[in-house]
């Protein structure tokens, strides 16, 4: 039985990761709203009583952060959707464990990067 515990971590500590993984989730949602609602324009600040040539400036600006502003939102939905697929290896109980060499990834990575699938010697090596 000892032997069945080294190769996954145990309820406790996977509820401890599934803590950190749903503060995260929170504010990557937070940040995501506030992205994508500076695209939408929801939290407006408008430039309707200004000078004409102020809002032809200031909408060439706008387009330039609405692109990015976009492409964040995107990387942020991306996030979020990996944080959700390491809640269900969670529930799976196959969290932290590397898909390349079936070891457990250390507790120190997986609070700095709590979505990780491999092992940093994997990772390392992928850079090659």
């Amino acid at each position: 039985m000892a032997e069945v515990e080294k190769t996954r971590y145990s309820d406790e500590e996977l509820a401890e990761f599934k803590a950190i993984i749903l503060d995260k989730l929170e504010k990557a949602k937070a940040d995501y709203d506030l992205l994508r609602a500076t695209i939408t324009h929801t939290a407006s600040n408008d430039t309707e009583d200004t000078s004409p040539t102020f809002k032809v400036l200031e909408e060439g600006a706008a387009t330039l952060s609405k692109e990015e502003s976009g492409r964040l939102a995107q990387r942020q939905l991306k996030f979020i959707q990996h944080l959700e697929a390491a809640l269900v290896r969670i529930e799976n109980k196959t969290y932290g464990i590397c898909r390349e060499t079936g070891k457990l990834i250390p507790k120190e990575r997986l609070k700095i990067v709590p979505h990780a699938t491999l092992c940093i010697e994997v990772k390392e090596n992928d850079k090659h």
